[in-house]
């Protein structure tokens, strides 16, 4: 461990935000980076316990070894330290930024309500091991001559795509967008991660022999079959886009967008990109002076707050249909497990109003334009609380709801009754397949990601894309020395 007493020393400390008046102007990242020296101080407090939660299986989905880099940090040890990092997690500098860290709420400390800053501590570790030169291409010594593509440059696929090159495999990354990074790029806003760090990523793994195709729509404009029968295995890891149906009478009304194609138009802007993109609408959605509601409660509702907010919305209003959380957690009933607790995130603290036990009724409007929200408080069960109806003021209306799975043109389309596919409770579509060999029923095809988990954190893509690369390597090898 860091330092032995550094847990009753060090009070936890973490990066600090620009103003929200500052933050709200711009699209950039506002976290204010601390110094090595008080990342090597929140390192210290690692208490290296005999069974450290931390990292599995209540966790880190990647079963990050915390205490051991925690440890090298402490010790000024930055290149063991990303290299230790790395044996786990292809993409720390993405994780170190958006992941919600279940590691920090499994960590010993939260049972008092200070755990070790991981999160803050693993994207200093990437982002000096950037500064200092340690993260270049590692390119496979020996090819095996076997050839594999990978559908989709999301998290997961790039996991899989950069573990199988490593492992000597002829690598092809097949993407529908312009650029590489699926959801992290065009659906999680810059002000939460600014896209030069795929970039980089992308440049290492191209060093390392992989080829990425970009517009390339598999299902459409490149058949399934050509697909499989061009390469020896086929790794379909595409994102689950396709919004959750609402229900919700006026829907139709001008004015009322599902989430992701206002978070994909703006990243695009941002990126200096043609706001039109494949599967979504091609009219531009803003925000500025107008009052802005977002249905639902979770990070893409709040994604759509900060971006309303930097638009310039004159004010924003998000609609929980869930009751308000408490302040504190029962840490003996939950820990190490997340917790269900009042959290409030960057965008919502920018100014948003919260409504919770609220459910949306309808989206009311004149002459076919979204004039308002109507809504009423619900019950413990979610049902409506007679007499409690009102309507809230709209010009521009966010359903932010969930995901139903992925896109049916394209894969599924193609593929129709040959690829099996689960539909849970909600009526989410995903593709089958098992967490032990990711394959499918279709020959020489596997899958991982959100097509097969569902709607997930990008931890957890990077966690199956290391798995997905693991069996297949696997079976076209007969073995393999690529990590679980």
């Amino acid at each position: 461990m860091g330092k032995v007493t550094g847990f009753m020393e060090i009070d936890r400390q973490v990066a600090k935000y620009q103003p929200a008046s500052d933050r709200i102007r711009h699209f950039r990242e506002f976290l204010i980076p601390m110094s090595d020296a008080e990342v090597t101080k929140q390192a210290a407090r690692c208490m290296d316990c005999g069974i450290p939660y931390c990292h599995g299986p209540t966790g880190c989905p990647v079963h990050n070894q915390i205490p051991d880099w925690n440890d090298l940090v402490y010790n000024n040890k930055w290149e063991e330290a990303i290299r230790n990092l790395h044996s786990t997690n292809n993409f720390p500098e993405f994780t170190g930024r958006v992941c919600p860290a279940p590691c920090e709420e499994a960590c010993t400390l939260n049972l008092e309500d200070a755990p070790v800053a991981i999160k803050t501590v693993e994207q200093a570790i990437a982002d000096k091991a950037y500064e200092l030169g340690y993260i270049v291409p590692q390119p496979a010594t020996v090819k095996t001559g076997k050839k594999v593509a990978v559908i989709g440059s999301g998290p997961a696929g790039m996991a899989a795509a950069q573990q199988l090159a490593r492992a000597g495999h002829e690598v092809h990354v097949y993407e529908r967008e312009s650029k590489a990074g699926g959801l992290l790029r065009y659906g999680i806003p810059d002000f939460k991660m600014e896209k030069n760090f795929i970039d980089r990523r992308v440049e290492q793994m191209t060093g390392e022999g992989v080829t990425f195709h970009y517009g390339a729509n598999i299902g459409v404009d490149i058949a399934m079959q050509t697909l499989l029968d061009e390469h020896d295995a086929v790794i379909y890891c595409g994102g689950s886009e396709t919004p959750r149906p609402a229900g919700i009478p006026g829907v139709d009304l001008h004015g009322v967008y599902d989430a992701m194609p206002y978070l994909v138009q703006q990243n695009r802007r941002v990126g200096r990109e043609n706001i039109e993109s494949v599967g979504w609408p091609a009219e531009p959605i803003l925000a500025g002076a107008k009052h802005v509601v977002v249905v639902g409660g979770g990070d893409t509702a709040s994604d759509c707050v900060g971006t309303a907010f930097r638009q310039g919305a004159v004010k924003v209003t998000q609609l929980d249909i869930r009751p308000m959380p408490p302040e504190k957690e029962d840490k003996l009933a939950v820990w190490p497990f997340w917790a269900t607790k009042m959290r409030t995130s960057s965008s919502q603290a920018e100014g948003a109003v919260r409504e919770f036990q609220v459910a949306t009724l309808e989206f009311v409007g004149e002459d076919g334009q979204l004039t308002g929200v109507r809504c009423c408080q619900v019950d413990e069960r979610r049902k409506p609380i007679a007499g409690t109806d009102f309507i809230i003021k709209a010009d521009l209306a966010f359903i932010a709801i969930g995901f139903s799975g992925p896109f049916q043109d394209g894969v599924l389309k193609d593929l129709g009754d040959k690829l099996q596919l689960n539909v849970d409770r909600r009526g989410s579509t995903n593709v089958v397949a098992n967490e032990k060999d990711y394959k499918t029923s279709v020959d020489k095809l596997w899958t991982a990601g959100d097509v097969r988990r569902g709607q997930s954190l990008v931890v957890w893509a990077i966690r199956e894309g290391r798995q997905v690369a693991r069996a297949v390597d696997e079976a076209l090898m007969g073995a393999t020395v690529l990590p679980a």
